[in-house]
C-alpha cells in the first residue's frame, strides 16, 4: 500500500486513482468468488419479514394527542403529519403522513489498495424492506440510535473507521438528503475513508474494485440506494471543459429556482391529515395512490439484533427515474430537473430529468404529466444505455423500487424551460462535492453513468 500523505490527495491524483478502480475488472476476488460468497451471504442471513397488525407493534404505538407513529425511547424515527403548500408541480396543497428522523446517519465505505487499485470495503446486508433479503451496502451503514446502541444489540462494524477519521485518509465526506417526497429534512454522512490492513473484513464483508460494482449495478435489486449514493461522492477526473452553461451560471439559475419557488411545510399530528385512512393494518391514501405506512415483524440472521417490529413505508407502484444524455460539441451532457419535494431541507435539488410514479399521475390530464415522460415511453432499444431495476432503502420502506435509466437523447433541444438544464459529468461531480445540490435519484444515476464505458 502507498504511503498516506497530503501529495496523495491531490485534485488529480485521488480522482485518478478512483479511476483505474472503475477500469479495474476483478480484484482480490473474482466473479465467480463474488457470487459464491453472495450466495453463502444469502443462505447466513436469512430472514422473515411478515405483515402485522399496528396492535401487533412492540415498542412503537400511536401517541396519545397527535396520532403519531413512535417508537418508545422517543430515538429512531417517528411518522407524523406533514401540510404543504407550493406552486411546483399539479397540485398547489396537501396533506400526508411523512418519516420524521432528524438524526444524521453514517454511511461510510472503506476503501484500501491491493496491488496498486482502490478495492471498496462492501458489506452484503439483508434490510426488512428488501425485496430479495441481501443487498451491497456500504461498509457501515447506521443511524444514530443504532451505532449508539439504542436497540441493545451488538456494535456496528467498522464505525470508528468513519466517526473521527484521520483527515488525512478522507476521501470524500459530505451530507446528502434522502427522499424528499418520503423524509422531513432527513440528512446522511457519505463518506469514503483509506485504511490499512488493520482494517480485516468480516464473513459478511468483501474487498470489491469499483469496476466490479460497475458491473454488478445492472443486476435488479443487487447494489444497494446507500452504496450507490455514497459511490457518487466519490472525486473523478474532471475531463475536458465544453460545458454549455458555466457552472456560474448554472449555480445561479439553481438558487434562482430555489428563491422563486413557494414551499411550505408544517409537521402536524398524524391523526389531523387529510385524505388518508387509517385501517388496523395500515395508513393509506383514500384513492390508493402514493404509499402506504404498514407495520412488520421481522426474524433476522446476522444482524445486529435477532428480532424485531417496525413501521415500514410501503410505495404504491415503481418508480421511473430516467436520464436524458446527449452530447453537444462533442461533449456528454445531462439534463436535470429543479425539483421541489416537500421534505428537502433547500426547497430544491436536482434530479434526474423524469422522476415519477406514472400511476399517481393516470388521473391527471396530458397538460399535468411530468414534463419528457412521453419521451421516455416511447424510448428506443438503441437509446438505451442503462436500464436497471433498482431497490430504495430497505430499512424504512417496503419493496420500494425504482427503474432507473438513462437514455440517448441526441437531437433534443437544448432550451426545455426554466426547470431544466444541460450539465456534464464534471459539473455534476463538483456539486458533490457539497450538500443538497442532487437528490437521491440523480446520484445513483451519476453512479450508472460512471459505470458506462
Amino acid at each position: 500500500m502507498a504511503k498516506l500523505g497530503v501529495l496523495r490527495y491531490e485534485d488529480t491524483v485521488l480522482p485518478r486513482r478512483v479511476a483505474e478502480s472503475a477500469l479495474a475488472g476483478d480484484g482480490v476476488h473474482d466473479s465467480a468468488e463474488v457470487a459464491a460468497w453472495l450466495a453463502e451471504c444469502r443462505v447466513r442471513q436469512r430472514q422473515r419479514v411478515r405483515r402485522i397488525p399496528f396492535a401487533e407493534l412492540r415498542g412503537w404505538g400511536f401517541a396519545a394527542g397527535t396520532g403519531d407513529l413512535v417508537h418508545e425511547s422517543g430515538r429512531f424515527f417517528s411518522v407524523a403529519g406533514l401540510r404543504v403548500r407550493t406552486d411546483y408541480g399539479p397540485v398547489a396543497e396537501w396533506t400526508q403522513p411523512i418519516i420524521n428522523q432528524p438524526e444524521v446517519g453514517i454511511l461510510g465505505i472503506a476503501v484500501r489498495e491491493f496491488g496498486g487499485v482502490l478495492h471498496c470495503l462492501v458489506q452484503a446486508k439483508t434490510e426488512p424492506g428488501n425485496v430479495n433479503g441481501v443487498q451491497l451496502a456500504p461498509t457501515v451503514q447506521a443511524t444514530r440510535s443504532n451505532y449508539t446502541g439504542v436497540h441493545r444489540g451488538r456494535a456496528v462494524p467498522y464505525l470508528d473507521c468513519f466517526r473521527q477519521p484521520d483527515p488525512r485518509r478522507v476521501v470524500a465526506d459530505v451530507l446528502q438528503s434522502e427522499q424528499g417526497a418520503w423524509f422531513y429534512r432527513k440528512r446522511n454522512r457519505n463518506i469514503v475513508v483509506e485504511v490499512g490492513p488493520e482494517v480485516v473484513p468480516g464473513p459478511d464483508f468483501h474487498w470489491l474494485t469499483l469496476g466490479q460494482l460497475h458491473q454488478l449495478l445492472p443486476v435488479p435489486n443487487l447494489v444497494g440506494m446507500d452504496t450507490r449514493t455514497v459511490l457518487s461522492c466519490l472525486p473523478w477526473p474532471a475531463g475536458d471543459g465544453g460545458s454549455l452553461h458555466s457552472t456560474a451560471e448554472i449555480l445561479s439559475w439553481l438558487t434562482t429556482r430555489q428563491t422563486e419557488h413557494e414551499l411550505r411545510t408544517d409537521l402536524l399530528p398524524l391523526q389531523d391529515i387529510q385524505g388518508w385512512r387509517r385501517t388496523p393494518v395500515a395508513i393509506e391514501h383514500e384513492h390508493g395512490r402514493f404509499f402506504s405506512v404498514v407495520a412488520v415483524d421481522v426474524r433476522a440472521r446476522g444482524r445486529e439484533v435477532g428480532g424485531w417490529t417496525q413501521p415500514l413505508i410501503r410505495p404504491h407502484g415503481v418508480g421511473v427515474h430516467a436520464l436524458l444524455v446527449a452530447r453537444f460539441g462533442g461533449v456528454p451532457h445531462a439534463l436535470v430537473n429543479a425539483r421541489v419535494e416537500p421534505g428537502y431541507l433547500g426547497v430544491v435539488e436536482l434530479a434526474p430529468t423524469v422522476q415519477c410514479t406514472p400511476e399517481n399521475y393516470a388521473h391527471l390530464p396530458p397538460q399535468d404529466q411530468p414534463p419528457f415522460l412521453d419521451l421516455v415511453t416511447r424510448r428506443r432499444p438503441e437509446q438505451v444505455l442503462f436500464d436497471a431495476v433498482l431497490s430504495e432503502e430497505g430499512g424504512r420502506f417496503q419493496h420500494a423500487q425504482g427503474r432507473y435509466l438513462i437514455i440517448d437523447a441526441t437531437g433534443l433541444p437544448v432550451h426545455n424551460g426554466p426547470g431544466f438544464r444541460w450539465m456534464t459529468m464534471p459539473q455534476l461531480t463538483g456539486l458533490l462535492q457539497h450538500s443538497h445540490y442532487l437528490n437521491v435519484q440523480a446520484r445513483t444515476l451519476v453512479t450508472c453513468l460512471r459505470s458506462l464505458r
